[in-house]
């Protein structure tokens, strides 16, 4: 599966964004997806995830109450809506795919896209 990421920009603290991550292939719907983010000079990390079919998700601690992980599988397409961005969620973010089941470690998934910037302003 290819995966194409967007959606990101330059924004104030406490504005939204919703990021898009469209995927190629007609087995989307059996691969769980996963939201990354990596900011210069860290690791990237696990910020949510979806099950393939939609019926289970996952949130870094840090983004939960503001973050939301959605997928619709007839159009190939998994969002991350951000609400309430703060500073600190300024990096990089990448989505990801594996097949069924979530994980928060990146190096167990198998296909990403290209990263899309998000920058917080204070």
């Amino acid at each position: 599966v290819q995966l194409q990421a967007s959606g990101g920009g330059l924004v104030q603290a406490g504005d939204s964004l919703r990021l898009s991550c469209a995927a190629s292939g007609r087995t989307f719907s059996s691969y769980a997806m996963g939201w990354f983010r990596q900011a210069p000079g860290k690791e990237r990390e696990f910020v949510a995830g979806i099950r393939s079919d939609g019926g289970v998700t996952s949130y870094a601690d840090s983004v939960k109450g503001r973050f939301t992980i959605s997928r619709e599988n007839a159009e190939n397409i998994v969002y991350l809506q951000m609400n309430t961005l703060k500073p600190e969620d300024t990096a990089v973010y990448y989505c990801a795919a594996r097949l069924y089941y979530i994980q928060v470690v990146a190096a167990r998934y198998d296909h990403w896209g290209q990263g899309t910037q998000v920058t917080v302003s204070s």
